[in-house]
C-alpha cells in the first residue's frame, strides 16, 4: 500500500518505507526526527511549478496535470517506480511531504500516479 503523511505528523512510528518527496528540506525537522529511509528530491515538482502552485487549492487541478507531465518526462521516474515496486514487496510505502494542506499537495498526485503505474487499486 502507498500511504501519504505530513512529515510534521506525530505518526512517525507507522511502519513502512519512509521517503521524503519534497525538493526542499522541511523547516524545523531534524534528520533524526524525520526518521527517513530515503529522500528523493528529484521526483518532486520542479521549483518553477512548486512556486507557481504556491499551495493554492484553486490551482490544484492544473498543478496535478503539470506535475504528472513532469513525472512522465522526468528521467528519474522509471528508477523511482522500480524502487517503489521493490520496497512494496517488503511492506507499505509512506510518501512524506511538508505542505500544510493535506488535500492539495504533490504527495496526492504522486501516490495516484504510482498507483496507476503499478496497477494498484485505489
Amino acid at each position: 500500500m502507498i500511504k501519504i503523511q505530513r512529515i510534521y505528523s506525530s505518526n512517525s512510528t507507522q511502519p513502512g518505507y519512509r521517503i521524503l518527496i519534497d525538493r526542499l528540506w522541511p523547516r524545523g525537522i531534524s534528520k533524526a526526527k524525520a526518521n527517513l529511509d530515503d529522500w528523493d528530491k528529484m521526483i518532486a515538482p520542479s521549483n518553477k511549478l512548486r512556486k507557481w502552485f504556491n499551495h493554492d487549492p484553486q490551482k490544484f487541478p492544473k498543478f496535478s496535470e503539470a506535475y504528472r507531465k513532469e513525472l512522465a518526462e522526468n528521467p528519474e521516474t522509471p528508477k523511482f517506480i522500480a524502487k517503489i515496486r521493490l520496497k512494496m514487496a517488503n511492506g507499505d510505502i509512506i510518501l512524506l511531504y511538508s505542505a500544510k494542506d493535506e488535500d492539495h499537495n504533490q504527495a496526492i498526485v504522486l501516490r495516484n500516479y504510482l498507483q496507476e503505474k503499478l496497477n494498484i487499486k485505489k
